[in-house]
Protein backbone atom coordinates (compact mmCIF):
# COMPACT_ATOMS: atom_id res chain seq x y z
CA UNK A 1 0.00 0.00 0.00
CA UNK A 2 2.84 2.32 1.08
CA UNK A 3 6.05 2.45 -1.11
CA UNK A 4 9.48 3.68 0.14
CA UNK A 5 10.03 7.51 -0.78
CA UNK A 6 12.58 10.36 -0.26
CA UNK A 7 11.17 12.92 3.02
CA UNK A 8 12.41 15.27 -0.19
CA UNK A 9 10.03 13.89 -2.67
CA UNK A 10 7.13 13.63 -0.51
CA UNK A 11 7.40 17.24 0.55
CA UNK A 12 7.76 18.30 -3.35
CA UNK A 13 4.47 16.12 -3.86
CA UNK A 14 2.30 17.58 -0.88
CA UNK A 15 3.69 21.64 -1.75
CA UNK A 16 2.83 20.48 -6.02
CA UNK A 17 -0.79 19.25 -4.53
CA UNK A 18 -1.58 21.84 -2.36
CA UNK A 19 -0.43 24.24 -5.51
CA UNK A 20 -3.15 22.90 -7.67
CA UNK A 21 -5.85 22.97 -4.93
CA UNK A 22 -5.13 26.72 -4.74
CA UNK A 23 -5.38 27.56 -8.13
CA UNK A 24 -7.28 25.19 -9.61
CA UNK A 25 -10.28 24.89 -6.90
CA UNK A 26 -11.11 28.61 -7.32
CA UNK A 27 -10.84 28.15 -11.11
CA UNK A 28 -13.37 25.47 -11.05
CA UNK A 29 -15.61 27.47 -7.95
CA UNK A 30 -15.84 30.07 -10.80
CA UNK A 31 -16.20 28.44 -14.08
CA UNK A 32 -19.40 26.43 -12.21
CA UNK A 33 -20.97 29.95 -11.91
CA UNK A 34 -24.44 30.65 -10.79
CA UNK A 35 -26.63 27.27 -10.93
CA UNK A 36 -30.07 26.77 -10.54
CA UNK A 37 -31.26 26.76 -7.01
CA UNK A 38 -31.24 29.33 -3.95
CA UNK A 39 -27.64 30.65 -2.52
CA UNK A 40 -28.18 28.11 0.20
CA UNK A 41 -28.26 25.20 -2.06
CA UNK A 42 -25.16 27.02 -4.12
CA UNK A 43 -23.07 27.19 -0.88
CA UNK A 44 -23.02 23.60 -0.24
CA UNK A 45 -22.61 22.61 -3.65
CA UNK A 46 -19.72 24.98 -3.26
CA UNK A 47 -18.48 23.16 0.15
CA UNK A 48 -19.02 19.91 -1.87
CA UNK A 49 -16.72 20.86 -4.81
CA UNK A 50 -13.74 22.21 -2.28
CA UNK A 51 -14.04 18.91 -0.62
CA UNK A 52 -14.00 16.45 -3.47
CA UNK A 53 -10.67 18.89 -4.82
CA UNK A 54 -9.53 18.28 -1.52
CA UNK A 55 -9.86 14.44 -1.70
CA UNK A 56 -8.98 14.78 -5.40
CA UNK A 57 -5.62 16.72 -4.96
CA UNK A 58 -5.01 14.56 -1.89
CA UNK A 59 -4.14 12.09 -4.25
CA UNK A 60 -1.98 13.53 -6.19
CA UNK A 61 -0.17 14.50 -3.09
CA UNK A 62 0.32 10.46 -2.08
CA UNK A 63 0.22 9.84 -5.39
CA UNK A 64 3.65 8.60 -5.04
CA UNK A 65 4.00 7.46 -1.78
CA UNK A 66 0.42 4.99 -2.37
CA UNK A 67 -0.94 5.13 -5.41
CA UNK A 68 -3.59 2.45 -4.31
CA UNK A 69 -4.68 5.52 -1.73
CA UNK A 70 -4.45 7.87 -4.63
CA UNK A 71 -6.70 6.52 -6.72
CA UNK A 72 -9.74 5.38 -4.02
CA UNK A 73 -9.19 9.44 -2.85
CA UNK A 74 -9.60 10.04 -6.61
CA UNK A 75 -12.76 7.97 -6.95
CA UNK A 76 -14.41 9.29 -4.00
CA UNK A 77 -13.79 13.33 -4.92
CA UNK A 78 -15.02 12.64 -8.29
CA UNK A 79 -18.66 10.90 -7.42
CA UNK A 80 -18.69 13.75 -4.53
CA UNK A 81 -18.52 16.20 -7.42
CA UNK A 82 -20.69 14.12 -9.40
CA UNK A 83 -23.67 13.98 -6.87
CA UNK A 84 -23.15 17.68 -5.92
CA UNK A 85 -24.22 17.98 -9.63
CA UNK A 86 -20.72 19.34 -11.01
CA UNK A 87 -20.05 18.48 -14.42
CA UNK A 88 -16.02 18.60 -15.53
CA UNK A 89 -14.16 21.53 -13.88
CA UNK A 90 -10.40 22.56 -13.42
CA UNK A 91 -9.69 20.66 -10.95
CA UNK A 92 -10.44 17.23 -12.28
CA UNK A 93 -7.14 17.60 -13.60
CA UNK A 94 -5.67 16.09 -10.99
CA UNK A 95 -7.93 12.92 -11.58
CA UNK A 96 -5.37 12.69 -14.91
CA UNK A 97 -2.47 12.78 -12.68
CA UNK A 98 -3.32 9.92 -9.95
CA UNK A 99 -3.72 7.66 -13.52
CA UNK A 100 -0.62 8.44 -13.85
CA UNK A 101 0.62 7.67 -10.69
CA UNK A 102 -1.09 4.28 -10.61
CA UNK A 103 0.62 3.44 -14.15
CA UNK A 104 4.04 4.76 -13.30
CA UNK A 105 4.01 3.70 -9.38
CA UNK A 106 1.49 1.18 -8.72
CA UNK A 107 2.40 -2.23 -7.83
CA UNK A 108 0.83 -4.82 -10.61
CA UNK A 109 -2.58 -4.82 -9.06
CA UNK A 110 -2.65 -0.97 -8.71
CA UNK A 111 -1.88 -0.46 -12.48
CA UNK A 112 -4.36 -2.81 -13.54
CA UNK A 113 -7.15 -0.97 -11.31
CA UNK A 114 -5.80 2.36 -12.87
CA UNK A 115 -6.48 1.02 -16.29
CA UNK A 116 -9.72 -0.32 -14.77
CA UNK A 117 -10.50 3.25 -13.64
CA UNK A 118 -9.42 4.75 -17.13
CA UNK A 119 -12.47 2.63 -19.14
CA UNK A 120 -15.09 2.82 -16.36
CA UNK A 121 -14.27 6.56 -15.22
CA UNK A 122 -14.52 7.14 -19.28
CA UNK A 123 -17.85 5.26 -19.41
CA UNK A 124 -19.30 7.01 -15.75
CA UNK A 125 -18.18 10.40 -17.44
CA UNK A 126 -20.04 9.81 -20.49
CA UNK A 127 -23.39 8.72 -19.10
CA UNK A 128 -23.17 11.63 -16.39
CA UNK A 129 -22.48 14.31 -18.98
CA UNK A 130 -24.80 13.09 -21.67
CA UNK A 131 -27.87 12.78 -19.41
CA UNK A 132 -27.14 14.98 -15.97
CA UNK A 133 -25.41 17.50 -17.49
CA UNK A 134 -28.41 17.58 -20.66
CA UNK A 135 -25.95 17.06 -23.19
CA UNK A 136 -28.54 14.84 -24.76
CA UNK A 137 -31.20 17.39 -24.59
CA UNK A 138 -29.39 20.09 -26.82
CA UNK A 139 -29.05 17.52 -29.64
CA UNK A 140 -32.27 17.72 -32.29
CA UNK A 141 -31.78 14.69 -33.85
CA UNK A 142 -31.16 10.95 -32.46
CA UNK A 143 -27.98 10.76 -34.86
CA UNK A 144 -27.23 13.92 -33.47
CA UNK A 145 -27.44 12.67 -30.02
CA UNK A 146 -25.46 9.28 -31.20
CA UNK A 147 -22.65 10.78 -32.59
CA UNK A 148 -22.36 13.65 -29.70
CA UNK A 149 -22.43 10.28 -26.74
CA UNK A 150 -19.77 8.42 -29.37
CA UNK A 151 -17.78 11.95 -29.67
CA UNK A 152 -17.70 12.43 -25.87
CA UNK A 153 -16.88 8.65 -25.14
CA UNK A 154 -14.06 8.76 -27.23
CA UNK A 155 -12.59 12.01 -25.55
CA UNK A 156 -12.88 10.29 -22.58
CA UNK A 157 -11.14 7.58 -23.09
CA UNK A 158 -8.50 9.96 -24.64
CA UNK A 159 -7.84 11.88 -21.84
CA UNK A 160 -8.19 9.50 -19.05
CA UNK A 161 -5.95 6.86 -21.05
CA UNK A 162 -3.42 9.17 -21.90
CA UNK A 163 -3.20 9.92 -18.40
CA UNK A 164 -2.38 5.98 -17.74
CA UNK A 165 -0.45 5.24 -20.93
CA UNK A 166 2.20 7.89 -20.08
CA UNK A 167 3.05 6.80 -16.68
CA UNK A 168 3.17 3.49 -18.13
CA UNK A 169 5.90 4.58 -20.19
CA UNK A 170 7.79 6.21 -17.30
CA UNK A 171 7.32 2.75 -15.49
CA UNK A 172 9.08 0.89 -17.88
CA UNK A 173 12.00 3.90 -18.31
CA UNK A 174 12.08 3.26 -14.48
CA UNK A 175 12.41 -0.27 -14.99
CA UNK A 176 15.42 -0.12 -17.97
CA UNK A 177 17.44 2.43 -15.39
CA UNK A 178 16.71 -0.35 -12.35
CA UNK A 179 17.92 -3.50 -14.87
CA UNK A 180 20.91 -1.20 -16.15
CA UNK A 181 21.67 -0.54 -12.50
CA UNK A 182 21.11 -3.92 -11.72
CA UNK A 183 23.69 -4.92 -14.92
CA UNK A 184 26.25 -2.51 -14.08
CA UNK A 185 26.47 -4.28 -10.33
CA UNK A 186 26.88 -7.21 -10.71
CA UNK A 187 30.09 -6.39 -13.73
CA UNK A 188 31.49 -4.40 -11.23
CA UNK A 189 31.38 -7.85 -8.17
CA UNK A 190 32.41 -10.07 -10.81
CA UNK A 191 35.28 -7.81 -11.86
CA UNK A 192 35.82 -7.22 -7.90
CA UNK A 193 35.71 -11.43 -7.63
CA UNK A 194 37.91 -11.51 -10.77
CA UNK A 195 40.43 -8.91 -8.88
CA UNK A 196 40.41 -11.01 -5.89
CA UNK A 197 41.69 -14.14 -7.27
CA UNK A 198 43.59 -12.58 -9.86
CA UNK A 199 45.72 -11.12 -6.50
CA UNK A 200 44.78 -14.29 -4.48
CA UNK A 201 46.64 -15.68 -7.74
CA UNK A 202 49.96 -13.35 -7.53
CA UNK A 203 49.97 -13.89 -3.54
CA UNK A 204 50.26 -17.57 -3.71
CA UNK A 205 53.00 -17.25 -6.76
CA UNK A 206 54.90 -15.21 -5.08
CA UNK A 207 55.18 -16.35 -1.69
CA UNK A 208 55.61 -20.58 -2.57
CA UNK A 209 58.33 -19.61 -4.83
CA UNK A 210 60.31 -17.23 -2.28
CA UNK A 211 59.49 -19.88 0.66
CA UNK A 212 61.36 -22.67 -1.32
CA UNK A 213 64.26 -20.23 -2.11
CA UNK A 214 64.14 -19.52 1.41
CA UNK A 215 64.00 -23.37 2.96
CA UNK A 216 66.52 -24.60 0.02
CA UNK A 217 69.26 -21.99 0.88
CA UNK A 218 68.59 -22.03 4.80
CA UNK A 219 68.48 -25.99 4.51
CA UNK A 220 71.98 -25.31 2.77
CA UNK A 221 73.27 -22.74 4.83
CA UNK A 222 73.11 -25.51 8.27
CA UNK A 223 74.88 -28.02 6.36
CA UNK A 224 77.69 -25.63 5.32
CA UNK A 225 77.88 -23.63 8.25
CA UNK A 226 80.32 -26.20 10.24
CA UNK A 227 82.59 -26.49 7.00
CA UNK A 228 82.46 -23.66 5.22
CA UNK A 229 81.35 -20.28 6.93
CA UNK A 230 81.66 -18.09 4.08
CA UNK A 231 79.13 -20.49 2.01
CA UNK A 232 76.31 -19.76 4.97
CA UNK A 233 76.78 -16.45 4.72
CA UNK A 234 76.13 -15.89 0.97
CA UNK A 235 72.87 -18.47 1.85
CA UNK A 236 72.03 -16.02 4.48
CA UNK A 237 72.42 -12.81 2.47
CA UNK A 238 70.62 -15.21 -0.70
CA UNK A 239 67.62 -15.58 2.03
CA UNK A 240 67.19 -11.77 2.91
CA UNK A 241 67.42 -10.85 -0.81
CA UNK A 242 64.71 -13.16 -1.45
CA UNK A 243 62.84 -12.39 1.44
CA UNK A 244 63.02 -8.39 0.85
CA UNK A 245 61.66 -9.22 -2.96
CA UNK A 246 58.78 -11.10 -1.73
CA UNK A 247 57.57 -8.71 1.40
CA UNK A 248 58.01 -5.64 -1.81
CA UNK A 249 55.73 -7.40 -3.64
CA UNK A 250 53.23 -8.69 -1.32
CA UNK A 251 53.03 -4.97 -0.26
CA UNK A 252 52.19 -4.03 -3.72
CA UNK A 253 49.32 -6.39 -3.80
CA UNK A 254 48.15 -5.64 -0.27
CA UNK A 255 48.15 -2.09 -1.67
CA UNK A 256 45.67 -2.89 -4.67
CA UNK A 257 43.92 -4.69 -2.46
CA UNK A 258 42.92 -2.36 0.06
CA UNK A 259 43.33 1.02 -2.26
CA UNK A 260 41.69 -0.74 -5.55
CA UNK A 261 44.04 0.61 -7.75
CA UNK A 262 45.35 -0.20 -11.14
CA UNK A 263 47.84 -3.15 -11.80
CA UNK A 264 51.38 -2.38 -10.49
CA UNK A 265 54.38 -3.40 -12.68
CA UNK A 266 54.04 -7.30 -13.75
CA UNK A 267 57.50 -9.32 -14.81
CA UNK A 268 57.88 -9.67 -18.43
CA UNK A 269 60.39 -12.10 -20.45
CA UNK A 270 63.42 -9.66 -19.13
CA UNK A 271 62.83 -10.60 -15.28
CA UNK A 272 63.04 -14.63 -16.36
CA UNK A 273 67.11 -14.45 -15.94
CA UNK A 274 66.26 -13.09 -12.04
CA UNK A 275 63.74 -16.02 -11.49
CA UNK A 276 66.50 -18.12 -13.19
CA UNK A 277 69.29 -16.90 -10.66
CA UNK A 278 66.95 -17.48 -7.74
CA UNK A 279 66.18 -21.07 -8.45
CA UNK A 280 70.18 -22.25 -9.13
CA UNK A 281 70.96 -19.95 -5.70
CA UNK A 282 68.23 -22.56 -4.41
CA UNK A 283 70.78 -25.45 -5.69
CA UNK A 284 68.47 -26.09 -8.86
CA UNK A 285 70.32 -26.11 -11.62
CA UNK A 286 67.84 -25.63 -14.61
CA UNK A 287 68.54 -26.53 -18.23
CA UNK A 288 66.94 -23.68 -20.46
CA UNK A 289 66.86 -23.96 -24.08
CA UNK A 290 64.22 -20.80 -26.20
CA UNK A 291 64.42 -23.02 -29.89
CA UNK A 292 62.56 -20.75 -31.52
CA UNK A 293 63.46 -17.13 -30.18
CA UNK A 294 60.72 -14.72 -29.52
CA UNK A 295 59.32 -13.21 -32.15
CA UNK A 296 59.62 -9.41 -31.71
CA UNK A 297 57.83 -8.36 -28.50
CA UNK A 298 55.46 -10.75 -27.26
CA UNK A 299 51.99 -9.59 -25.25
CA UNK A 300 52.26 -8.37 -21.76
CA UNK A 301 49.43 -10.85 -20.76
CA UNK A 302 51.90 -13.23 -22.64
CA UNK A 303 54.96 -12.38 -21.11
CA UNK A 304 53.54 -12.40 -17.13
CA UNK A 305 51.69 -15.20 -18.25
CA UNK A 306 54.96 -17.15 -19.17
CA UNK A 307 56.45 -15.81 -16.22
CA UNK A 308 53.99 -16.71 -13.78
CA UNK A 309 53.75 -20.26 -14.98
CA UNK A 310 57.79 -20.81 -15.20
CA UNK A 311 58.01 -19.63 -11.33
CA UNK A 312 55.31 -22.35 -10.35
CA UNK A 313 56.48 -24.93 -12.08
CA UNK A 314 60.24 -24.14 -11.17
CA UNK A 315 58.68 -23.88 -7.28
CA UNK A 316 57.70 -27.22 -7.61
CA UNK A 317 61.14 -28.50 -9.19
CA UNK A 318 62.77 -27.43 -6.36
CA UNK A 319 60.21 -28.69 -3.80
CA UNK A 320 59.57 -32.31 -5.17
CA UNK A 321 62.54 -32.59 -7.63
CA UNK A 322 65.86 -33.57 -7.46
CA UNK A 323 67.83 -31.08 -8.50
CA UNK A 324 67.56 -31.53 -12.50
CA UNK A 325 65.54 -29.51 -14.33
CA UNK A 326 64.99 -28.83 -17.95
CA UNK A 327 63.08 -26.19 -19.04
CA UNK A 328 61.91 -25.13 -22.94
CA UNK A 329 60.54 -22.02 -24.66
CA UNK A 330 59.72 -22.22 -28.41
CA UNK A 331 58.54 -19.13 -29.46
CA UNK A 332 56.37 -20.35 -32.74
CA UNK A 333 54.76 -17.24 -35.03
CA UNK A 334 51.15 -17.54 -33.51
CA UNK A 335 51.87 -19.69 -29.94
CA UNK A 336 54.46 -20.15 -27.50
CA UNK A 337 54.76 -23.57 -26.16
CA UNK A 338 56.65 -23.80 -22.17
CA UNK A 339 57.71 -27.61 -21.47
CA UNK A 340 59.40 -28.34 -17.81
CA UNK A 341 60.45 -31.59 -17.04
CA UNK A 342 61.67 -32.42 -13.35
CA UNK A 343 63.04 -36.04 -12.42
CA UNK A 344 60.83 -37.07 -9.12
CA UNK A 345 62.69 -37.21 -5.52
CA UNK A 346 62.83 -39.86 -3.78
CA UNK A 347 60.78 -38.81 -0.82
CA UNK A 348 58.71 -36.59 -2.80
CA UNK A 349 54.93 -36.96 -3.10
CA UNK A 350 53.74 -34.30 -6.05
CA UNK A 351 50.36 -33.43 -6.71
CA UNK A 352 48.64 -32.87 -9.82
CA UNK A 353 45.65 -31.04 -8.28
CA UNK A 354 47.50 -28.52 -5.78
CA UNK A 355 46.61 -24.98 -5.63
CA UNK A 356 50.10 -23.93 -7.94
CA UNK A 357 48.72 -26.18 -10.85
CA UNK A 358 45.55 -25.08 -10.28
CA UNK A 359 46.80 -21.53 -10.50
CA UNK A 360 49.28 -22.82 -13.49
CA UNK A 361 45.89 -23.61 -15.51
CA UNK A 362 44.41 -20.39 -14.81
CA UNK A 363 46.79 -18.23 -15.72
CA UNK A 364 47.13 -20.36 -19.14
CA UNK A 365 43.15 -20.46 -19.40
CA UNK A 366 42.91 -16.64 -19.22
CA UNK A 367 44.74 -15.75 -22.14
CA UNK A 368 43.26 -18.79 -24.32
CA UNK A 369 45.61 -21.24 -24.11
CA UNK A 370 45.93 -24.62 -22.28
CA UNK A 371 47.93 -26.45 -19.49
CA UNK A 372 48.60 -29.70 -18.59
CA UNK A 373 50.85 -31.58 -15.67
CA UNK A 374 51.25 -35.05 -14.77
CA UNK A 375 53.91 -38.01 -13.95
CA UNK A 376 55.37 -39.63 -16.77
CA UNK A 377 57.78 -42.31 -15.65
CA UNK A 378 60.37 -40.78 -13.53
CA UNK A 379 59.74 -37.25 -14.27
CA UNK A 380 57.18 -34.87 -13.66
CA UNK A 381 56.20 -32.70 -16.95
CA UNK A 382 54.41 -29.55 -17.13
CA UNK A 383 53.61 -28.59 -20.81
CA UNK A 384 51.55 -25.07 -21.50
CA UNK A 385 50.28 -23.66 -25.41
CA UNK A 386 49.87 -20.11 -24.89
CA UNK A 387 48.50 -18.01 -28.21
CA UNK A 388 50.17 -14.90 -29.37
CA UNK A 389 49.61 -12.64 -31.94
CA UNK A 390 52.75 -11.49 -33.67
CA UNK A 391 54.46 -11.30 -37.00
CA UNK A 392 55.55 -14.70 -38.67
CA UNK A 393 59.17 -14.47 -38.03
CA UNK A 394 61.15 -17.04 -36.50
CA UNK A 395 64.97 -17.44 -34.83
CA UNK A 396 66.78 -19.89 -33.29
CA UNK A 397 67.81 -20.03 -29.74
CA UNK A 398 70.82 -21.99 -28.02
CA UNK A 399 70.52 -24.16 -24.69
CA UNK A 400 71.40 -21.54 -21.69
Amino acid sequence: MIRPLSRTALVLDIVGAALLFLVFTPMSIVFYGHGAGGAETQAVAVAALVVASILMTGGVAIGRLAPGLALAAAWAGAVLQMLAGFGPVPVDFAILLVLYATSAWGSRAVLWWGFGSTIVGALVATVYIYFVNGLASTASTGWEQLSAGVLLLFVSVLALGFAWVSGLLWRVVLRARRTKAAQLQAEALAAEEQERVRIARDMHDIVAHSLAVVIAQADGARYAAAAKPEMATEALGTIAQTARSALSDVRLLLTQLRHRQGDGPQPTLADLETLFAQVRQAGVEPRITVDPMPPGEPPGAIQLAVYRILQEALTNAIRHGDGSVDVRLSWLPDRVEIEVANRIGATAQPSSSGHGLIGMRERAQLVGGSLHAGQQGEAFLVRASLPISTSPSSGTGTPV
